[in-house]
């Protein structure tokens, strides 16, 4: 059964093909904002669910993510410029979030779906670490304004669950969903 990523990520991508897996890369263009009052569980697996439903290729199977960084309650998705990356920073810092990844994926014999959560802390920040985090870009496109894999690894200083959630896909949940849906 051949695979479609409705995802743009990169990191998600990497994931897969780390794990041995191809997969056409297919982005889907879905709306992405914050409803008022949606916790980030639910805000995760709208927008995954909306990106997989969006997909109109010829791949028999469509597999969908969507990320999210949650403290307080509230979803802390793409920053939209580097004040607001700052922002988030500040927010994270010396301080407990928990990173929401919604997976699914959807084949000719139905639906799978599955949220998969982490709880990273991160260490006390400084205004200049924040700073030189921000002016290297990688906050870029990524929920919570960082990233583990790269030099926001240094900003974190304890994960408890799944690493590769935080990266953006959930990689031991996502392989067994693929495995009972026979794509693998």
């Amino acid at each position: 059964m051949r695979l479609a990523l409705a995802s743009a990520s990169p990191r998600r991508r990497d994931l897969l093909a780390a794990a041995g897996i191809g997969a056409e890369i297919a982005p889907q263009d879905v709306d992405e904002s914050l409803v008022p009052n949606e916790t980030p569980m639910a805000y995760v697996l709208r927008v995954a669910r909306a990106k997989a439903a969006a997909y109109g290729g010829s791949c028999e199977a469509v597999l969908a993510a969507d990320t999210t960084v949650a403290i307080d309650g509230l979803s802390l998705a793409k920053s939209e410029d580097d004040a607001d990356a700052k922002r988030m920073l500040r927010v994270l810092a010396g301080r407990a979030h928990v990173v929401h990844t919604a997976v699914v994926l959807r084949t000719p014999a139905g639906t799978m779906e599955r949220v998969v959560s982490t709880e990273v802390r991160f260490r006390a920040l400084s205004d200049a670490e924040i700073e030189r985090y921000v002016v290297s870009g990688e906050h870029k496109d990524k929920a919570g304004a960082y990233g583990i894999q790269g030099k926001g690894g240094a900003l974190v200083d304890a994960v408890d669950g799944s690493y590769t959630n935080i990266v953006g896909l959930p990689l031991e949940e996502t392989l067994a969903m693929l495995r009972a849906a026979g794509v693998l």
